[in-house]
């Protein structure tokens, strides 16, 4: 079954508006967590939509624009490095997926969630889908977004704190991170809780 075929299951039910959310950005030591939330326009449609780790650079930036060119509905939202500080990575993760989903005009009529569990507080109806992000267009299209924003602002973070080299690692726990770490120790932009080896470190001043 091909992911466009998953999700005509749900068409075929009566779901007419079928939303999919996926987020990118958890396991990193620097950088908000991103969600996003498509609903695609069946008229209008996007070959391949996969997820997006399974996409070149270059083939996610295109879709990119084709999703948010052709999707019915599409919203892309964060939660910051202090949220996440605040309130742990899967609740700060929740939210960013209940801040895209919730920007959505009109409310979808079924959300699938790539994963195994749903945020509290979503604006339809809501399934977690393990592997969502393979198995269903719908949350790929979502994955193509969380990835590339996120990928973007890291881009963007890396002419604000060159000496850490996120254009390159995108804030992930590389060995040159690591590296970077050790050398010029925390950024503001970096989660303390996930370098309680390096809390001694000094602060990077931007």
């Amino acid at each position: 079954m091909t992911n466009r075929e998953y999700d005509e299951q749900y068409r075929a039910q009566g779901i007419v508006s079928l939303c999919g959310v996926d987020e990118a950005g958890r396991g990193p030591l620097a950088g908000p967590v991103y969600a996003a939330a498509v609903i695609l326009d069946p008229e209008r449609p996007i070959d391949g939509l996969n997820d997006s780790k399974k996409l070149s650079e270059k083939k996610r930036e295109a879709l990119y624009d084709q999703i948010t060119d052709q999707a019915a509905a599409w919203a892309v939202a964060c939660a910051s490095v202090e949220e996440i500080e605040a309130l742990n990575i899967w609740q700060a993760t929740a939210l960013a997926m209940r801040r895209a989903a919730g920007q959505l005009e009109p409310a979808p009529d079924l959300i699938l969630v790539d994963g195994n569990r749903l945020p509290d507080s979503l604006p339809a109806p809501a399934r977690a889908v393990i592997k969502g992000d393979a198995l269903s267009e719908s949350v790929a299209a979502a994955s193509i977004l969380a990835k590339v924003s996120r990928d973007r602002l890291m881009r963007e973070l890396d002419l604000q704190y060159p000496q850490y080299a996120f254009a390159r690692h995108k804030g992930y726990g590389t060995a040159l991170h690591y590296e970077r770490l050790q050398e010029f120790g925390p950024s503001p932009v970096h989660r303390r809780s996930f370098l309680k080896s390096l809390h001694s470190a000094p602060d990077s001043r931007p």
